[in-house]
C-alpha cells in the first residue's frame, strides 16, 4: 500500500469527522468542508498551516513524536486511531519493518497451540490471523462458526464470509456492527504489515466484489480488538450473547487467541451446553435433531 496515499486519507478522513463544535471553535459562517480546515487543524496543534499541509500530503517520514502527539489531540483521536498514526510514521521512514509480524509460510500451528485450544472445553476458542483467517479452533469454536467453515474456504475467512456469503445476514443479527467492525480490524492489520501481499489479495478481491466493503474501507476507521460483548444467531441453538477476550501471542505474534463465554446460568450458557453436544453428536456421526 502507498504510505502517502494512506497518510493523506486518514488525516483528511479524521479532519473530516471532527466537527467545529467538538473541537472547541466558533462556527459562524457557511462552511464548503465537513468537519475542520486545514487551518484550525494546525492551529490546534500549535504549528503553521503550510506544515500541516505538508504532512496531510502524505509527508510523515521523519516527524518527530511530539509533533505526532500535537495532531492526534487536535484531531480527538482515540488510542487505535493513535497508534495507527504512528504506524504509518514509522512506515514511512522504515522503522515500521522492526515491528511487522513475522509470518509463517502455510500458517502451521504448532501441536501445542492446538492442544491448548483443546482443552477448553467449555468455550469456544479459536486462533486467528491478521488477514482474517480462522486458522484453528477447538471443537466448539468449529461447531460456533460452523458456517464460516462451510464454504469450502480454506482457511475460512472472516471477511469473505461477511461480505460474500448469504449466511452473515443470519448468523451476524447486527450486521452492519459486524461488518463495521471487520473492516477496521483488517485496516489495522494492514497497517502493521503494509507489504503482506495476503492483506492486499484479500482487500483487492472484496473491494472489487462488495460495494459494502470497499465503502468501509475508504473510511479508514481502525481498531484495536480486545475484549467486549458480541451477539451472533446460530442456526443450531439460536441466539448468543458471549463476552469474548482476545489475546496476542508472544512466540506467535501473528496470532491470536480468542475465547468467548457467556454469564453463567444465562440463556446463552444453557446453549452453549446444546451446542457442545450437537457438536460431540456431528463429530461422532450421529445425526442430530
Amino acid at each position: 500500500m502507498d504510505n502517502r496515499v494512506e497518510v493523506r486519507e486518514f488525516l483528511t478522513s479524521r479532519r473530516a469527522k471532527v466537527s467545529p463544535e467538538r473541537a472547541g471553535l466558533p462556527t459562524a459562517g457557511r462552511r464548503r468542508v465537513p468537519g475542520l480546515r486545514r487551518s484550525e487543524v494546525a492551529a490546534l496543534a500549535g504549528m503553521s498551516v503550510e506544515y500541516y499541509a505538508k504532512l496531510e500530503r502524505g509527508s510523515l517520514a521523519g516527524v518527530s513524536p511530539g509533533v505526532l502527539d500535537a495532531i492526534a489531540r487536535a484531531l480527538r483521536l482515540d488510542d487505535a486511531e493513535r497508534v495507527h498514526l504512528l504506524r504509518l510514521a514509522h512506515e514511512a521512514d522504515g522503522s515500521n519493518a522492526v515491528l511487522r509480524p513475522r509470518r509463517r509460510p502455510g500458517q502451521q500451528v504448532r501441536p501445542s497451540l492446538q492442544w491448548t485450544l483443546d482443552a477448553i472445553t467449555t468455550a469456544p476458542a479459536i486462533l486467528s490471523n491478521g488477514r482474517m483467517n480462522i486458522v484453528a479452533a477447538n471443537q466448539l469454536g468449529r461447531a460456533m462458526y460452523v458456517d464460516h467453515y462451510a464454504d469450502g474456504g480454506n482457511p475460512p475467512n472472516f471477511a469473505r464470509f461477511i461480505f460474500l456469503d448469504g449466511r452473515a445476514d443470519r448468523f451476524y443479527p447486527d450486521w452492519g456492527l459486524a461488518a463495521d467492525t471487520c473492516v477496521a480490524n483488517l485496516r489495522t492489520s494492514a497497517a502493521k504489515d503494509p507489504h503482506d501481499k495476503g492483506i492486499h489479495d484479500l482487500v483487492g478481491e472484496l473491494s472489487t466484489r462488495s460495494d459494502e466493503f470497499r465503502r468501509r474501507w475508504g473510511a479508514h476507521d481502525v481498531r484495536t480488538h480486545g475484549a467486549g460483548r458480541k451477539h451472533f444467531h446460530h442456526h443450531i441453538v439460536g441466539d448468543l450473547d458471549l463476552a469474548y477476550d482476545s489475546m496476542d501471542l508472544r512466540a506467535d505474534h501473528d496470532l491470536a487467541l480468542t475465547v468467548y463465554t457467556a454469564e453463567p446460568g444465562s440463556p446463552t450458557h444453557d446453549a452453549l451446553r446444546l451446542l457442545a453436544t450437537w457438536a460431540a453428536s456431528a463429530s461422532a456421526g450421529v445425526p442430530a435433531g
